[in-house]
């Protein structure tokens, strides 16, 4: 019924009261609504993370997670642009992965704002784990390794996708465990590091779909 409302036109014409044109505008508005495609609406839904995000280090210890929900939302905005839907076998660990990928680089580089941030009062990972921080970010950066695998998994990629994860991984592990957490230059060294990180996934998904077996 509302598609078929959506398909009439109303140009305007004396004939026509305003308050016609003016209840046929709201009806168009509800099927631009209706129609509109899951990106679309991915996307708006992604707003509200993208404007709170600066208050939570005020509020909450764990900023670098909720960056890593608003950073990695393109999983599925992405997905939903190209098929027009949600995977939600592939999409949900992909999004997942890159939350705890985050998670990673962004507490390394919380690091070099520590004394920073108690001076002003606010919060982060780094703050939290303090001296445990090695043992918070494998626990993470295993998780993001098994995620990206399963999300993998989920779309038949080959095995060239897994050979690079792998690296990825030991990439990550490199970062973990040789970084000084109480050294700036080391810490902003290492999170910069990540563009590697992210080439080899990269590079990963498009062996795994061209060359997979």
């Amino acid at each position: 019924m509302l598609v078929s409302i959506c398909a009439v036109q109303c140009s305007p014409c004396t004939r026509c009261p305003r308050s016609t044109h003016r209840s046929l505008s709201r009806v168009h508005y509800l099927c631009l609504v209706v129609r509109a495609s899951c990106s679309q609406v991915l996307g708006a839904a992604s707003l509200p993370l993208v404007f709170s995000y600066p208050l939570t280090k005020r509020f909450t210890h764990w900023p670098q997670a909720y960056l890593g929900l608003v950073f990695n939302w393109g999983a599925l905005l992405g997905w939903a642009a190209v098929h027009g839907s949600l995977n939600l076998p592939a999409v949900l660990p992909l999004y997942a992965g890159g939350i705890c990928w985050t998670l990673v680089y962004d507490t390394i580089y919380a690091h070099q704002d520590k004394a920073d941030d108690i001076t002003a009062g606010v919060k982060s990972t780094a703050l939290l784990f303090a001296h445990r921080t090695p043992l918070y970010l494998s626990l993470f950066g295993a998780a993001s390794i098994a995620s990206l695998a399963a999300a993998g998994s989920a779309v038949n990629l080959g095995s060239p996708y897994y050979v690079a994860l792998a690296a990825a991984g030991a990439h990550m592990a490199w970062q973990i465990a040789s970084t000084n957490y109480d050294n700036r230059e080391d810490c902003y060294s290492k999170f910069a590091s990540n563009w590697t990180f992210g080439a080899l996934v990269f590079a990963g998904i498009v062996a795994g779909k061209l060359f997979g077996v």
